[in-house]
């Protein structure tokens, strides 16, 4: 009589949310098929089962990571009707969003994301998403200019939030979100 085996049909899924995980606390250069299946509590076989490799498997876990950063920035922005409730929703997300714990992992991840993209073409085509769908909807609000503009304004104080011990306060990310979408 041979040992039960155990079944579990969200084990792919799994393996990429655990991904995220290790990736979040080691980066991708201590990632590995061994450190995620012990992680995750399955046989370093369900790894070769599931992803024909690591760089599979970090490219749908990045995919995913993007999709809910994406989701997240639509859900912020979808709600502003108008282009005073847009600019708040900026702020909104550089200072309620993207802060706390939650968000210190998303900061990590983002990073580990932008240095494969530097690097890897296919990882790129995930950013370039990202930037994409970001703009269509600050687009919605704001001239195509302007929303380049406010993206890297989003990106860029966030970087500091994250890593400057005196941050930009939201009082400094509204004034330069006023700066930027002034109507000339």
């Amino acid at each position: 009589m041979g040992t039960a085996r155990r079944t579990e049909p969200d084990r792919r899924d799994r393996l990429i949310d655990v991904t995220l995980d290790v990736v979040a606390e080691v980066g991708v250069a201590g990632a590995s098929h061994r450190r995620i299946a012990a992680r995750a509590d399955v046989p370093l076989g369900s790894m070769t089962y599931h992803f024909d490799g690591m760089d599979e498997l970090l490219h749908e876990a990045f995919s995913r990571f993007a999709e809910t950063i994406i989701v997240r920035f639509e859900g912020r922005l979808g709600g502003a009707t108008t282009r005073d409730e847009a600019k708040e929703a900026v702020v909104a997300l550089v200072h309620d969003d993207l802060t706390g714990p939650a968000a210190v992992r998303d900061q990590v991840l983002s990073y580990e994301l932008y240095t494969l993209a530097a690097r890897e073409p296919r990882f790129r085509e995930i950013t370039r998403e990202w930037m994409r769908r970001s703009r269509v909807e600050l687009e919605r609000h704001f001239d195509p200019d302007t929303a380049r503009q406010v993206d890297a304004l989003i990106e860029g104080i966030s970087i500091h939030r994250a890593l400057d011990p005196s941050p930009p306060s939201r009082a400094l990310t509204r004034e330069a979100v006023e700066r930027i979408t002034r109507v000339s």
